[in-house]
């Protein structure tokens, strides 16, 4: 009989940290005593922990910090393994970090993070996180709304999309070269109300911390509406374009990924169904929902035909 050897990630559900234990972190630190060492080790990662926005509920704990760290779709450190992405981050410098805003705005330039961060107030959210592979997370995000930075830059009134690139450095970030078939830099893109919806955020930390770069630091996108491959990491570049701009995995399977890619559990995907998701660390089995859970924030934007 063959025993199976959980995987460092899969632990009982028992184990795994409440969501009302993550959220009274701060008042179980006063109650041992340690109120004032907690102070110190916030204020030494800056803006974080950021305040959190009581808005966004999720009905389930939200995951672990070790299993949403360490389990990751991020093909640029490693194209299939999802636990060697961690391990492969080593040389990935995410500080000093610019982002350049260009295309159908009247106020285009460069951003440093750091100045973003300072520009726009932070928030935390807890929010639904689900991969087009069926695994799916309860994540705590921590950034800012990404239609004030595009307010910021005075988008023209031709601009219909937004279209964003991520770094391509394959000397730091070695799947690049174990992939080389892929159409290098990773791109995606959103319609311009989809961008400006108030569920798009531009993420900078997570778990009360700065964004892991696994998780795609030190800058990224969230839209919890559609399959992560369409939250972007590490961003480089943000343009505002006229025409839907090509992205990533549309380019290499377009009967499979489609540009909008929201999360729906009556469309299928060519090689499985999209019905229920699977949570890490435990696996457990869920039906999945219209767009998320979050049909009230987006199905206006929709005729239910794109794809």
């Amino acid at each position: 009989m063959l025993i199976r050897i959980p995987k460092g990630w899969e632990i009982p559900e028992r184990e795994a940290t409440p969501e009302s234990a993550y959220y009274n972190r701060r008042q179980i630190l006063a109650a041992a005593g340690l109120g004032l060492l907690g102070e110190s080790l916030g204020a030494a990662t800056g803006p974080y922990p950021a305040k959190h926005n009581d808005e966004f509920k999720v009905d389930i704990a939200t995951t672990p910090e070790f299993a949403a760290t360490g389990y990751n779709n991020y093909y640029e450190f490693h194209p299939t393994d999802k636990e060697a992405v961690k391990n492969n981050v080593g040389a990935f410098v995410t500080s000093p970090w610019a982002v350049e805003v260009s295309g159908l705005c009247n106020k285009p330039g460069k951003f440093e993070v750091e100045d973003l961060i300072k520009k726009f107030p932070l928030e935390e959210r807890v929010y639904r996180f689900r991969c087009v592979e069926r695994w799916a997370m309860v994540v705590p995000w921590t950034g800012f709304l990404l239609k004030d930075w595009i307010k910021a830059v005075d988008p023209k009134a031709e601009a219909k999309f937004v279209a964003f690139t991520t770094a391509n450095k394959p000397k730091e970030m070695p799947g690049i070269k174990m992939a080389p078939w892929y159409p290098w830099p990773y791109t995606e893109g959103l319609r311009m109300d989809e961008a400006m919806n108030p569920l798009t955020m531009v993420v900078t930390g997570l778990y009360g911390k700065p964004l892991p770069r696994q998780n795609g630091a030190p800058i990224r996108i969230i839209t919890p509406w559609k399959y992560g491959y369409k939250s972007i990491k590490s961003i480089v570049k943000l343009e505002l374009v006229k025409s839907q701009p090509p992205t990533l995995w549309n380019k290499v399977q377009p009967e499979e990924y489609g540009f909008y890619s929201n999360i729906n559990p009556k469309q299928p995907h060519p090689r499985w169904s999209q019905a229920v998701e699977q949570l890490i660390p435990t696996m457990e089995r869920r039906p999945t929902l219209l767009y998320n859970g979050y049909e009230k924030y987006v199905a206006g934007l929709y005729n239910g035909k794109e794809h």
